[in-house]
């Protein structure tokens, strides 16, 4: 569906947009605003362009003008329907996953009597503590180990991470992650391998992981400043 999304863009006449992605819209306004720009779902033709240009980091002109397809301040709606600016191409990396966690939990408490917790590729979210009252360890590896280092005891809420371990561009010697800043078009400098968070619900962990690396270097004060749990590599 979110390919559909994008695929109308330039089209006047909007596309129809169900209940909850409207929600998933809403949670991403919200932080776009919280993060003045930074994070943006309608960054697709900037995150496209990167992959096009590997493996080299794309010109600067291209760049722009991605940028010029970006920005969630453009979209309009009309009640259920969306209208996109020709160009623009929606990606909810950062949110989409780690929506779907929270959604699926609560689905799943609906069927189940028992404490749960849902991992979803590693970010995961619980609706309470085990059977026992004791809290779930979340392990969490280190760059470049399968071993789980160092753990997160979780009694409610998400666990999610957001980093470049496993995603990311090597060129001249410099290292470039994929989470781009969506005012520049280019990963923050500094930005940590990856950030670990421990929040109240998933959503909310994806994003302030997300937030963290495009603090570049700031990315510790930044959490720090949240009063979260938190693991930086």
């Amino acid at each position: 569906f979110v390919n559909d999304i994008s695929r109308e863009a330039g089209n006047k006449m909007g596309i129809n947009i169900d209940s909850e992605t409207r929600k998933l819209f809403d949670h991403a306004l919200t932080y776009y605003q919280q993060s003045q720009g930074l994070f943006d779902v309608t960054a697709g033709a900037l995150i496209r362009q990167w992959g096009m240009s590997y493996p080299q980091p794309p010109a600067q002109a291209d760049i722009t003008a991605a940028l010029e397809k970006t920005g969630l301040h453009r979209l309009h709606w009309k009640g259920s329907r969306l209208t996109l600016p020709a160009g623009m191409e929606i990606d909810f990396g950062g949110i989409g996953k780690e929506y779907a966690v929270d959604r699926a939990l609560r689905i799943a408490r609906a069927q189940c009597k028992q404490p749960l917790l849902l991992n979803f590729g590693g970010d995961l979210a619980s609706d309470g503590p085990r059977r026992d009252g004791s809290a779930w360890q979340v392990g969490i590896s280190p760059i470049g180990s399968e071993d789980s280092g160092k753990r997160i005891a979780l009694q409610r809420g998400g666990v999610a991470t957001s980093g470049d371990a496993h995603r990311f561009l090597l060129h001249d010697g410099r290292r470039y992650g994929h989470v781009l800043d969506a005012t520049t078009g280019w990963p923050a400098p500094g930005a940590p391998h990856a950030v670990t968070v421990a929040a109240s619900s998933c959503t909310l962990a994806g994003m302030l992981a997300t937030l963290a690396m495009l603090q570049g270097d700031q990315a510790k004060a930044f959490l720090e400043a949240q009063q979260l749990r938190f693991l930086i590599q």
